[in-house]
């Protein structure tokens, strides 16, 4: 068999869409680890920090969800390039207005636009990637993107701590738009898809309705989506949660939010590499997800009911593995991505990570209404058994991708 090698341009493709996501989490995290000084910034007190704090990750998360329809229909009607352009320029810009604000409403707003342009990088990075590399390179592309990407999460804290004074802040925001700036640069040497320009001008393009008119393609869609669900479900109650989980196990010291957030990426970040080369070792999506998702169950079930009087570096040694085992997302978003045709391929691959992000509210809700009744651990035992049930369940349903042409289109 005759050795497919990448041609510079699609290196400077994977170099581009990787370091486009890297800024990418870096400016999605940021406002997490800025959030109680930039608002007290803004004269902001007690509770007040926590509520609108609040409020604004949900906006931001509105802007994503609506980005997500908006870019993937633009991406699979005029182009992949041109989102994978527009897409960092919004949040770029939005994320340096940002370090300016002096007002919640100002804030807020820039919040949203951030978030619908956060919203569309990952989905056209991925999909021009597995468009242009030969099928038995395509996860090779996306864990670069993704492992790359993820480690954007360690950073962001790291320059948060680069100085104290109460207004760095402002320089955190600035930092992300610079950087994002610069990357368009590099994007002048990207170029479009081969196979989107080949589709014949009457094939509807970026239907998003066409998701849901079809039974088939719907149920291969929402199975999609469950696959990923068991992601969003460790980073946002296993780790989110983790301070005070791991104190009611006897903690002997502590572990905050942040640090415990940093140390879930890093194992994210490794884990997303790691995913990604053993879909390409087993020359199957499915079993390299699957193998992910009994792994990270078993260690979820250990952690919530089999540790007690744990120190601090075993914590964190846990919260790196939960993380480790939750990073198949480049895999996850390479399944998804390779499951539709290219008439609907950018519509899929923009908003299906978004929304399995946006499943973390109903998530988080039902966690939060069976805490009184059950208890924390038995809550977010439940929780788990259901995502990890709904997203293994889903993945028996999904065929199989690993080196399928993906030169066909959705009826």
């Amino acid at each position: 068999m005759i050795e497919e090698k990448l041609s510079s341009k699609a290196k400077l493709l994977i170099a581009v869409a990787a370091l486009g996501y890297f800024v990418d989490v870096y400016d999605l995290i940021l406002f997490s680890v800025v959030r109680n000084p930039s608002l007290k910034s803004l004269g902001l007190v007690g509770p007040e920090l926590l509520n609108q704090g609040l409020n604004l990750m949900n906006i931001q998360m509105g802007g994503m969800l609506l980005g997500g329809i908006l870019w993937g229909i633009y991406g699979d009607k005029k182009g992949r390039k041109s989102v994978l352009f527009g897409s960092i320029l919004l949040y770029s810009v939005a994320n340096a207005f940002n370090g300016m604000v002096h007002d919640l409403d100002t804030y807020a707003w820039l919040r949203f636009l951030a978030g619908i342009g956060l919203a569309g990088e990952l989905g056209a990075g991925i999909t021009l990637v597995n468009e242009t590399l030969p099928p038995s390179k395509r996860g090779i592309g996306t864990l670069i993107i993704a492992g790359v990407g993820a480690s954007g999460a360690i950073f962001a804290p790291i320059v948060s701590n680069f100085s104290s004074d109460p207004e760095w802040w402002r320089t955190c925001y600035f930092i992300g738009g610079g950087m994002g700036l610069a990357l368009l640069l590099l994007r002048l040497g990207t170029f479009e898809s081969g196979m989107f320009l080949e589709l014949e001008k009457n094939v509807k393009r970026g239907n998003f309705f066409q998701l849901f008119s079809h039974r088939n393609i719907f149920k291969k869609y929402l199975y999609c989506i469950l696959m990923g669900l068991p992601i969003w479900y460790i980073i946002g109650i296993l780790v989110f949660s983790s301070p005070e989980l791991l104190q009611g196990m006897g903690l002997k010291g502590v572990i905050t939010g942040g640090d415990a957030i940093m140390y879930c990426y890093v194992g994210l970040s490794v884990g997303d590499f790691a995913s990604g080369y053993l879909s390409q070792v087993l020359k199957s999506r499915n079993k390299s997800v699957m193998t992910y998702l009994i792994i990270a169950w078993i260690l979820t079930i250990y952690f919530l009911y089999a540790m007690s009087d744990i120190s601090v570096v075993y914590g964190n040694i846990m919260i790196t593995l939960l993380g480790f085992f939750g990073g198949y997302w480049a895999v996850f978003l390479t399944s998804s991505s390779e499951q539709f045709g290219t008439n609907l391929r950018m519509t899929v691959t923009t908003t299906v990570p978004n929304f399995v992000r946006g499943a973390l509210i109903p998530i988080s809700l039902l966690f939060k209404f069976l805490i009184p009744n059950v208890g924390m651990v038995n809550s977010a035992a439940i929780v788990g058994a259901l995502c990890f049930g709904l997203s293994i369940w889903s993945v028996s349903q999904l065929k199989e991708t690993f080196g399928k042409s993906l030169d066909f289109i959705e009826e």
